[in-house]
């Protein structure tokens, strides 16, 4: 069995072999010895026992640096108290100082964050902030257009509401009205009764008054009969004028008397004094008066309907005074709800309201709490880091797949030896190794990158969704408010007109009481539903973009991840450089082994695949041979496409189709139809070498 072994190993003494100068055999060695000077060249690629207090201080500087961008970047955008942030700040910072200082394990862990950053474990990040972009652009303008919704629903209640109570005044405004003015009417009804009761009192203390007359000793009650109104006014009359009569005889005897007497005093001379006096003796004249008796008894100047008159109109008002009254009771009765509570348009929008923020607040407290515990990612970064060193550095198979220039070397120096070479790799080898310095991405990273660009398809389709939801509710809310715009008007006309012509008593109460129906009203009322169309928020192209910007960053992670997967060899190998040289040469004797059992180890391919039970397109062509025209065939060996130049075998059984190159490496020989070739360990070449992603 033909093993290659390091140069060091080939050579077995000799100083001059020693002192001559190695090529670099990294591609980072040879650029920095190309840009670097020789002595910055030595200290990067020195043994571990060299430069040791260089690399404790230059170590521990560049881990503080590194600890501090890293609390910069991830600690303090989090939701957390300062004193906390500082805590775990100083915390971090610390432990990548001594890290740096004493552990190059720790150091190649730090620097692989970068490309694990950029890949798998960075993208668990990535995904927080398109959650927190999803959340803050078209889930919050999606919860701002139904709370919109919520409040216009609630103004064209609260609006309809208020056109019933419009609806309800303006139909029952004549009948209050009426109500108002019989109210009045009634106190003004009251006040004129009033008055003409004052204006009656002096007719009825004239009628029921005893003066102007002396009265006589009362009869006994048995033979004094019960007079009206009439007889006792003109009773009354009567004894007026007798009264009058008798009391102007009595002053005209009085004054004959007091003339009399004053002539005596004037006189002093006896009996001419008599003689001269006699005339005011003559007290005969005042008895001439008792001539206008027969006027009093004969001519009384009292109507003879004056009682009955006098009857009906004290009946009528104190009538007035007691039975007439007006009053308007206006009863309000309101009416509760089903659930037994009276609730208003005011606390229904103000409860609908208060739930939105709540379930509002509840999704932001969690989606805070979702980005505080991905912030904790950058723990999952370096576990993963510190993970991958521990396999580079314990497991050889682990991620060695790189065609490196120190297998270039190798291959290089053994076919200056004229001994067996790898170089170039045939199209079946190809498919599982990776050559770091080709921008076009290999077999191996290709796979690797569809199953990642898979895992975009959710929160693509998250992003969809919200921004597809919020399009059309703001699109739906648009048009309501474009369309949807109403005005109202309420007209009410209302004439009533009761005339009460005359001008008696009875025509004057009447209008005053029958006149107050007449009511006339003409109401107008004009309203819009302008301050209840719904008010819709739209993003913004600039608020797209942002919401976009984190799951475009996903993608191109995505894409990127097939170049900065090959950084954590470069970065390994730097800090391992004989880890690298012994897995580099694990490689080159595994592909030497797998070169010499090629054939059989194809045709123990191809026989396990024909051994597998069938898919779903090879029962298709059984069930419908027509299809096997637009069925595009491939190299049976390495997967390539069919062409023009392919080789198809001669067995009519067969059918297999090989492309030139791989034909020519089988020897011209079908591997599908051939006899097993059992050759040199084919078991070992089995082995199977991972691509770690």
């Amino acid at each position: 069995m033909e093993v290659v072994v390091p140069p060091n190993q080939e050579v077995s003494s000799g100083t001059e072999a020693r002192r001559r100068q190695k090529p670099p055999n990294t591609t980072l060695k040879r650029a920095v010895v190309l840009l670097l000077p020789a002595s910055c060249s030595r200290f990067l690629w020195s043994q571990p026992d060299q430069y040791r207090g260089s690399k404790f201080f230059l170590g521990a500087g560049f881990g503080t640096l590194l600890g501090l961008g890293l609390c910069q970047l991830l600690i303090v955008p989090m939701d957390i108290t300062e004193e906390l942030k500082m805590q775990i700040s100083c915390t971090l910072a610390g432990l990548t100082t001594l890290g740096w200082a004493v552990s190059p394990h720790f150091r190649c862990s730090t620097l692989l964050m970068i490309p694990k950053f950029l890949g798998k474990e960075g993208r668990v990040y990535v995904l927080s902030l398109i959650l927190a972009a999803i959340y803050n652009g078209p889930v919050t303008n999606t919860w701002h257009n139904l709370e919109e919704v919520t409040r216009s629903l609630g103004c064209v209640a609260e609006m309809q509401v208020n056109h019933s109570r419009h609806l309800w005044h303006m139909s029952m405004a004549p009948l209050r009205g009426m109500m108002d003015n019989l109210v009045r009417s009634g106190d003004k009804l009251d006040g004129e009764v009033k008055d003409i009761t004052h204006a009656f009192v002096e007719l009825n203390e004239e009628v029921a008054s005893d003066m102007g007359y002396v009265l006589q000793q009362p009869q006994s009650q048995k033979d004094q009969p019960v007079l009206s109104t009439q007889e006792l006014y003109e009773k009354k009359t009567k004894m007026r004028c007798e009264y009058v009569i008798q009391l102007g005889m009595q002053r005209c005897w009085d004054w004959f008397n007091e003339k009399h007497k004053a002539c005596m005093e004037a006189v002093y001379v006896p009996l001419i004094n008599h003689f001269l006096c006699l005339p005011m003796k003559m007290t005969f004249i005042c008895n001439i008066v008792k001539v206008m008796h027969t006027w009093c008894t004969k001519n009384i100047p009292v109507d003879s309907n004056f009682g009955q008159l006098y009857d009906q109109v004290n009946y009528t008002i104190n009538s007035f005074s007691q039975d007439f009254s007006a009053s308007v009771v206006i009863e309000e009765k309101s009416q509760e709800m089903l659930l037994g509570f009276n609730v208003s348009a005011e606390m229904l929008m103000e409860e609908v309201t208060l739930q939105l923020q709540q379930h509002s607040n509840n999704v932001a407290k969690a989606i805070s709490i979702f980005r505080f515990l991905l912030s904790f990612t950058f723990l999952l970064v370096f576990i993963s880091s510190f993970f991958y060193t521990k396999n580079y550095c314990q497991d050889i198979r682990f991620d060695n797949i790189y065609i490196t220039t120190y297998f270039r070397q190798i291959d290089a120096r053994r076919r200056k030896q004229e001994k067996r070479t790898l170089l170039p790799l045939r199209r079946a080898e190809v498919s599982n190794i990776i050559f770091p310095c080709r921008l076009a991405m290999q077999s191996p990273e290709l796979k690797n990158m569809v199953l990642e660009l898979l895992e975009c398809i959710p929160p693509t389709l998250l992003f969809l969704l919200a921004c597809s939801l919020d399009h059309v509710l703001f699109t739906m809310l648009s048009i309501i408010q474009q369309h949807s715009y109403t005005q109202y008007t309420f007209y009410s006309s209302y004439h009533l007109s009761v005339n009460v012509t005359g001008k008696s008593l009875m025509a004057q109460l009447l209008r005053s009481t029958i006149g107050a129906l007449n009511a006339s009203s003409d109401t107008q009322l004009e309203t819009s539903n302008i301050a209840c169309l719904p008010q819709p928020r739209g993003m913004m192209r600039e608020q797209y973009v942002r919401t976009c910007l984190p799951l475009v960053v996903l993608v191109l992670l995505c894409l990127l991840q097939v170049y900065t997967y090959r950084l954590r060899r470069v970065i390994a190998a730097f800090y391992f450089p004989k880890r690298e040289k012994s897995r580099v040469l694990y490689l080159y004797n595994k592909l030497l082994q797998q070169r010499k059992s090629f054939i059989s180890r194809q045709q123990k391919r191809i026989a396990q695949r024909g051994q597998q039970p069938p898919g779903l397109g090879t029962l298709l062509l059984r069930w419908c041979p027509c299809l096997r025209r637009c069925l595009r065939r491939s190299c049976t060996v390495c997967g390539e496409p069919r062409t023009p130049r392919d080789r198809i075998c001669p067995a009519p059984s067969c059918g297999a189709s090989f492309c030139r190159q791989c034909w020519r490496e089988a020897g011209s020989l079908c591997l599908a139809c051939s006899p097993m070739v059992h050759g040199f360990s084919q078991d070992s070449s089995e082995e199977d070498v991972w691509y770690d992603a």
